[in-house]
């Protein structure tokens, strides 16, 4: 695709490669506008020489991991999401001279990585994939915020929610289902992280990882009195899929994604609303489950997707 310089010379390359097109459609997003899906396809075909391993119509690590990179540059792009600046470095350089017509402006970015090569948003942190992480409040919130902040309008996951997020949970269950057959089924020794990442990236969409000191979470499993440690919670489209403990935020992680692996091992996986409990009270989450009862509860939310968090107003005294 060397050479290739705008989006009209994008779709003529194409249009004398029909197979190619064919191919690169195949990983449009359902919910990605003809702008958007524009911009990540040059994205993808101005960066498939330095994948070397990518062949059209084959499947391999290497397409995860450019699709992957597709996702995080367009989110940057289109959606303001920043992420560690060694990643934001690597997409601003896979994106150098891809001219994007009328890009958003997003308040929570300092630049824009577009044609004019700008560097992104700094973010400190560990370059691990596309992961999303973020940092939570423990439950309860200091009394000398209370005044400096807004109400918070309780809300919660639309009715329709679970049947909009169905036809993509059942894609990602395929996708799990493939991958554990492909690593000799599910097994204490396999990396259950990169497992359910390569997965999630596979089918176009990214995993959320929000990490909690353990000491800081109130309201744990009875019997659970340790209070070194980390808590992880693993979201996918702000959907719940599991949580996991560990002396630091790698082995939380690990442990939150093999959780999360096992609702795939039933013979189908169902997205429903369910009450967790999210800082001190009651709240409607969306779940990912499996067929199996549940003679417990689910652990306290660490993250809730579905409400306006309060700003504050001003510097706290």
């Amino acid at each position: 695709m060397a050479g290739v310089r705008c989006g009209d010379d994008v779709s003529e390359y194409l249009s004398q490669n029909p197979q190619l097109a064919q191919w690169i459609e195949s990983f449009r997003g359902y919910c990605e506008s003809n702008k958007q899906w524009s911009a990540r396809r040059e994205f993808i075909l101005r960066n498939m020489e330095a994948f070397p391993t990518v062949k059209p119509g084959t499947c391999s690590s290497s397409l995860d991991r450019l699709l992957s990179l597709s996702m995080v540059w367009a989110n940057h792009v289109f959606l303001g999401c920043s992420y560690p600046q060694a990643v934001m470095d690597k997409i601003k350089d896979m994106g150098e001279g891809i001219a994007v017509q009328d890009p958003p402006v997003h308040k929570t970015t300092r630049d824009g990585i577009t044609a004019r090569g700008k560097r992104g948003a700094p973010d400190d942190g560990d370059p691990e994939g596309c992961v999303k992480r973020s940092r939570t409040e423990a439950d309860g919130r200091p009394a000398g915020r209370t005044a400096a902040r807004s109400a918070v309008q309780k809300s919660g996951p639309p009715p329709q929610a679970p049947a909009e997020q169905q036809p993509f949970f059942n894609r990602l269950y395929k996708a799990v289902a493939w991958k554990l057959v492909s690593a000799g089924g599910f097994g204490p020794n396999l990396d259950h992280f990169e497992i359910l990442r390569s997965c999630v990236e596979s089918c176009k969409q990214t995993v959320t990882c929000v990490f909690v000191p353990l000491k800081d979470i109130a309201g744990l499993p009875a019997g659970r009195t340790q209070k070194d440690g980390h808590v992880c919670e693993i979201r996918c489209q702000t959907v719940y899929m599991g949580t996991g403990y560990g002396r630091d935020e790698a082995a939380a992680k690990a442990m939150a994604s093999k959780e999360a692996l096992k609702v795939f091992q039933g013979r189908k996986v169902t997205v429903k609303i369910c009450r967790r409990r999210y800082r001190g009270r009651e709240v409607e989450d969306l779940v990912l489950l499996d067929e199996l009862p549940r003679t417990q509860g689910f652990p306290p939310a660490l993250s809730y997707p579905f409400q306006d968090e309060p700003q504050d107003e001003g510097p706290d005294c």
